[in-house]
């Protein structure tokens, strides 16, 4: 069958959401992931798939009105956001699109795209002159070849990690390697920075890329004790990850986060064996005679995965909600009102 486009929801999409999510997201959400872009930052051979075939500038009135009709009923109007990384983004000019928009969006907190070449005179300018809270590094960035073997220090400096405990801010960490929180040289950085630097705030991003759930739950136990590491929700699309560190760090150490515009590609990333495989609209066969085979919106199947973690867990109406807004609201200051 002819499977729908990226950026695009359709009937069945609607009635997937008040099928399986309606019931499930509360009305109030702090999306502790999102990227926010203009095209024209990144050369016209080497912008990622979704920002080639989105919108060609996604601020704060994009995300907003994208992130409203995935979830309808739940304005988009919280949130971490950062610049979309990639290895020959123009990166002074992310950053400054960033600080532009969040001028108009009271309810976001910035966080500033790093290299291992920005200094902490850099980080301590921008936090100075812009609404800006944290750091987000990315593996691109490191001289390693291929980036996805480098170890964090590559590409988050301890000098980065010092000033990020100097001035209070949160860091959103990708970690790469093959085994991910399962990796020893991992481990034993996120334990040591985490330690040495405890006003530092580290975000593991994608359920310590927990993409193949087993590498998180092999590792989770290293991390065991630390008092100023969260983990994100975003793009994880099997449960175990976020079940894994529930157990561990308990719910409220976990913030939802769905890594808007990713949130708007179709499929859904699987674990084989030791890694992951991303299915998606353009690599796989969806001719496969027993059933009418059709791929959801990545947004909504990171929620599903949320949801299944959520019953597994036993999670309360008050515990889901501390996922989905309060515990980022306590992590950033946020005084919380009644919607």
């Amino acid at each position: 069958m002819t499977q729908p486009m990226n950026w695009t929801l359709e009937d069945a999409d609607r009635e997937f959401f008040v099928r399986e999510l309606d019931s499930f997201v509360p009305k109030k959400i702090f999306d502790a992931h999102a990227h926010w872009y203009a095209a024209a930052h990144f050369p016209d051979d080497s912008r990622p798939l979704l920002v080639g075939t989105g919108p060609p500038v996604a601020g704060y009135e994009t995300f907003r009105r994208q992130m409203e009709e995935l979830l309808p009923g739940r304005p988009a109007t919280h949130g971490l956001v950062f610049p979309f990384p990639n290895a020959r983004v123009d990166v002074a000019a992310a950053n400054q699109f960033l600080y532009d928009e969040l001028k108009n969006a009271p309810g976001c907190r910035g966080q500033m795209l790093i290299t291992p070449a920005t200094s902490p005179d850099a980080i301590r300018d921008a936090v100075r002159d812009h609404k800006i809270v944290g750091l987000k590094c990315y593996h691109v960035y490191s001289p390693r070849r291929p980036t996805f073997e480098s170890p964090i220090e590559e590409y988050l400096t301890e000098d980065q990690a010092a000033v990020a405990h100097d001035l209070g801010l949160s860091i959103t960490l990708h970690i790469v390697r093959l085994r991910a929180l399962a990796d020893v040289v991992n481990q034993r950085t996120i334990v040591a920075w985490c330690r040495k630097y405890p006003n530092m705030r580290l975000i593991l991003a994608h359920a310590a890329r927990g993409f193949n759930p087993h590498h998180t739950i092999e590792g989770i136990g290293s991390l065991k004790g630390l008092e100023n590491v969260w983990f994100d929700t975003s793009v994880v699309c099997d449960s175990g990850a976020i079940e894994s560190i529930a157990r561990t760090f308990g719910h409220r150490k976990i913030l939802y986060g769905s890594d808007f515009p990713v949130t708007h590609m179709r499929g859904r990333c699987v674990a084989l064996g030791d890694t992951f495989f991303w299915v998606d609209r353009e690599n796989a066969n969806f001719d496969i005679g027993y059933a009418s085979l059709r791929l959801s919106l990545v947004g909504h199947e990171a929620l599903r995965t949320l949801k299944v973690a959520a019953l597994g867990l036993g999670w309360t109406d008050s515990q889901v909600e501390d996922v989905f807004y309060g515990n980022a609201a306590e992590l950033y200051g946020i005084q919380q009102k009644t919607p």
